[in-house]
């Protein structure tokens, strides 16, 4: 049995604003087994990053607030811990990638810097070794001239180059979870697969957990276990990889799969349509009293919009959020996927 090194339950976040309480992350849980990548899919201002940040206590604090909800590290309760206490968490058990390597790095300092600043307070050595370490991550992480790089400030790098020093960074303490927000995001498709062949050795020689928050269902299809697909807060389907690919339950999951391009010779004829996803998201500042996606759903009954549906059990250890996993519902063929969702009795 896998060892669980993080557990998220019922987690509620919110900003408060000049306009009101935006409620971006909306109940949810899920966890993290060693070893393991966890893909969190959705939209742009679903609660992907949120959520991470509130992990890590990134979040300033006002304007965010934790409302509810628990997360544990090895057991370890962290809401409620200062933001002393969490600097001996950040960098040395769990890092980030963050989306943007440009505006994450300190333009100001070169880059030599910025690893060893990280590298001397969690592992307590001098300058000159915590320099060695910082040029061997360097080259870990494929940059041909570390040496050169180590003396550079970030905005002589490529984007590539960039996003390599940030994985540099994230990994130099080894720590026990990787945080990957959007690691691939404008960078070309060869770099692309670069970075992500790069994540998936360093999770093999290191067994650390990376939780993977993306949009691109094709990078999830290359790296991820398993899945969280979130929608306006909230998690609405979640299950192994090959689950949530092949026999999709909820109509968003169905939305964002269909609106993937599919090559000659797929499940899906190459000539076939793209489906899209009418409509906007809800407001957050005053979330639907229904399920989220009802007003863009192909599929919406009456009790979507009065009712917020529980969490149904699809398969083990597979689950959605939608009324049309309800025994009394109609039984619909997805439009993606190999098998339609078995109405079961909810979890």
């Amino acid at each position: 049995m896998s060892e669980r090194i993080l557990e998220v339950r019922d987690l509620a976040v919110s900003f408060d604003t000049y306009a009101g309480e935006v409620q971006a992350v909306r109940g949810i849980h899920f966890h993290l087994d060693r070893g393991e990548t966890l893909a969190i899919v959705g939209e742009s201002g679903c609660g992907k990053s949120v959520t991470v940040q509130t992990i890590m206590k990134l979040l300033p604090s006002p304007p965010a607030r934790i409302k509810s909800g628990s997360i544990l590290y090895q057991g370890e309760e962290l809401v409620g811990k200062s933001d002393k206490e969490m600097e001996n968490y950040r960098g040395k058990e769990f890092s980030m990638i963050f989306q943007d390597s440009m505006t994450s790095l300190n333009p100001t300092m070169r880059v030599g810097k910025q690893l060893c600043e990280g590298i001397r307070k969690h592992q307590r050595i001098g300058a000159e070794e915590a320099k060695a370490v910082a040029v061997n991550m360097l080259r870990e992480v494929g940059l041909p001239n570390p040496e050169k790089a180590f003396r550079q400030y970030p905005h002589t790098l490529s984007g590539g180059m960039r996003q390599r020093v940030m994985i540099a960074m994230a990994i130099a303490c080894s720590p026990k979870i990787l945080f990957a927000d959007e690691p691939t995001t404008a960078l070309d498709v060869t770099m692309q697969a670069q970075i992500l062949d790069l994540m998936n050795q360093l999770k093999a020689d290191t067994g650390a957990a990376i939780i993977l928050i993306t949009h691109d269902l094709g990078v999830v299809a290359q790296m991820a276990d398993r899945i969280s697909v979130m929608y306006a807060g909230e998690i609405v389907e979640s299950g192994t990889a090959a689950e949530v690919f092949y026999n999709p339950c909820h109509p968003y999951t169905w939305g964002l799969l269909g609106s993937m391009p599919s090559i000659a010779g797929s499940s899906r004829q190459a000539k076939e349509e793209l489906l899209s996803i009418p409509g906007t998201p809800p407001d957050l500042f005053a979330p639907p009293a229904g399920c989220a996606f009802a007003a863009r759903c192909s599929y919406c009954m009456k009790a979507c919009l009065k009712a917020d549906p529980p969490e149904f059990t699809a398969d083990d250890g597979h689950m959605a959020r939608c009324w049309l996993l309800d025994g009394r519902a109609a039984p619909v063929t997805p439009p993606v996927g190999r098998k339609a969702p078995a109405g079961k009795e909810g979890a």
